[in-house]
């Protein structure tokens, strides 16, 4: 094996930070030319002997990526995006690269250890898949890239994003070669976020990114023109009155083990003023503590509620919802409520349904407002994820990490899907399953407090745990990508 066979490129930083990485990256004798890229708001004195600079707009923008394939001269790209320092494990660049040459990946990348709070902890990492599109996936921080790949996908990027530039590249990259996910634990690399899984669910419809959502959006639109899978917005018409139903409208609360809350939500409920019937069904999926006398005591005063105990075990909240979708009582329209949350006023039903016929759609999204226990809005508030558009909503659900909340469905259309039996995902399986052929409707305006606090499930989960429901949704998206691709080849969509 030839030795400098890569061109490294790192973001400018501390210089001490710098000097740690270089030291490592040298030992390893694969690396040729190393360049720093330098942000137009980061001064640098001098570079480290050896070390050419590159000035750039920002890391992941459009120029950023065709300097990089301007620069890069040996077979390789090796490419750092954080400016704390790295360490590698022994021989790590030789695997990376061998294997490179035994998959001839376009892209490689490992498994790492995250240092935190001076722990070393393992960080592994999940495979790549053709729906692998939201533009968060953790590839960690150290990517080795064939250089004719990345200029040839560099080549195709016609857009000058500020953002979305690294996102544009690795999706023109895995349109023509593989993502290899070598999982094996090859460097370390300090991790400064220690907030909890549940305080880093909302990043991404944060206010202030808003613009870098749109940018990630464009990129996904164009790479699934690209790939044939991009939906035109003709949608199929629903004619509401095909049916009969005896309520119009069902709220729908799965709910195991929540004693602390399921009264505030029922309430909330209850207390709704609707010019139609409504009901109420609690699927109480064999909880052991104070949830089911509770149900019943407000079931005693009011009969609109329907409380239903599953005979089955093996329920997750998908399966639940089936029970209630498919429940003869079951209305029109399956509205949501978790049983943590509550609406935010007396007139969140009557909006809802309002709103299915105002814009003929087969499922109805809202917003909701992010509150403590005690009610108190919490950061980062509004979730009204105004990204979305009527036009090309069906096409960034494929990148976005789910629809929101709270979430209703016009019931034939649900009983015709079905739900998945899972306790994560369910919802956005069947919305993305939905958004094929029907229009989603959305409501910019709070309906909904969502409640986080020490109790809810995704408050604080191990790197297991998320590494399965991102592989899970992954898994989604590339079972919805290639249906696309079928429903576009077989002439629906042109």
């Amino acid at each position: 094996m030839m030795n400098r066979r890569i061109s490294f490129f790192l973001p400018a930083g501390n210089p001490e930070h710098l000097r740690l990485t270089l030291d490592e990256i040298k030992k390893s004798g694969q690396v040729g030319d190393i360049y720093l890229l330098v942000p137009g708001n980061v001064s640098v004195a001098s570079a480290p002997a050896g070390v050419k600079t590159i000035n750039v707009p920002s890391l992941f923008s459009s120029e950023t990526i065709r300097k990089i394939a301007l620069h890069a001269h040996n077979e390789f790209i090796l490419l750092y995006t954080k400016s704390l320092p790295l360490q590698m494990g022994a021989f790590a660049l030789r695997r990376l690269m061998q294997a490179a040459e035994y998959t001839s990946a376009g892209m490689v990348y490992s498994d790492y250890f995250a240092v935190k709070k001076g722990q070393l902890l393992p960080n592994p990492l999940i495979e790549y898949q053709e729906g692998s599109l939201r533009d968060d996936f953790n590839f960690g921080s150290l990517l080795l890239i064939e250089t004719l790949s990345f200029i040839e996908a560099a080549s195709r990027m016609k857009e000058n994003y500020m953002y979305a530039g690294f996102y544009d590249l690795r999706l023109k990259i895995s349109q023509k070669q593989t993502i290899f996910h070598l999982p094996e634990f090859l460097y370390s690399e300090v991790e400064l976020d220690n907030r909890k899984s549940g305080e880093k669910l909302f990043d991404y419809v944060n206010p202030r990114n808003r613009q870098v959502q749109i940018e990630m959006e464009q990129a996904c639109t164009a790479h699934l023109k690209d790939t044939g899978a991009w939906l035109e917005p003709r949608f199929t018409r629903i004619q509401f009155s095909e049916l009969d139903f005896e309520t119009e409208a069902s709220v729908i609360i799965p709910v195991k083990n929540r004693e602390k809350t399921i009264g505030d939500a029922i309430s909330s409920v209850l207390c709704q003023i609707t010019d139609f019937d409504f009901n109420l069904i609690i699927v109480d999926n064999h909880s052991s503590d104070a949830t089911g006398r509770i149900i019943k005591s407000f079931r005693r005063k009011d009969q609109r509620i329907i409380h239903i105990l599953p005979e089955r075990k093996d329920l997750g909240i998908g399966g639940c919802w089936n029970e209630a979708v498919f429940h003869p009582a079951c209305g029109k329209f399956a509205i949501q409520l978790d049983s943590d949350d509550l609406y935010i006023d007396k007139n969140v039903l009557a909006r809802i349904v309002t709103e299915f016929y105002q814009q003929n759609c087969a499922m109805l999204v809202g917003s909701y407002r992010m509150v403590n226990f005690n009610l108190e809005e919490i950061p980062p508030g509004l979730i009204d994820h105004r990204e979305w558009t009527p036009e090309n909503g069906r096409n960034n659900a494929l990148r976005i990490n789910g629809f929101g909340a709270p979430r209703a469905y016009y019931t034939p259309v649900i009983r015709s899907i079905r739900i998945p039996n899972v306790s994560y995902g369910e919802d956005y399986a069947v919305g993305l399953n939905i958004s094929r052929y029907y229009q989603i409707g959305r409501i910019y305006e709070p309906l909904y407090l969502c409640r986080r606090w020490e109790d809810n499930s995704d408050a604080s989960l191990d790197i297991q745990t998320m590494n399965a429901h991102n592989f899970y949704k992954d898994k989604i998206r590339t079972m919805e990508f290639w249906a696309r691709q079928q429903y576009v080849q077989e002439g629906q969509e042109i």
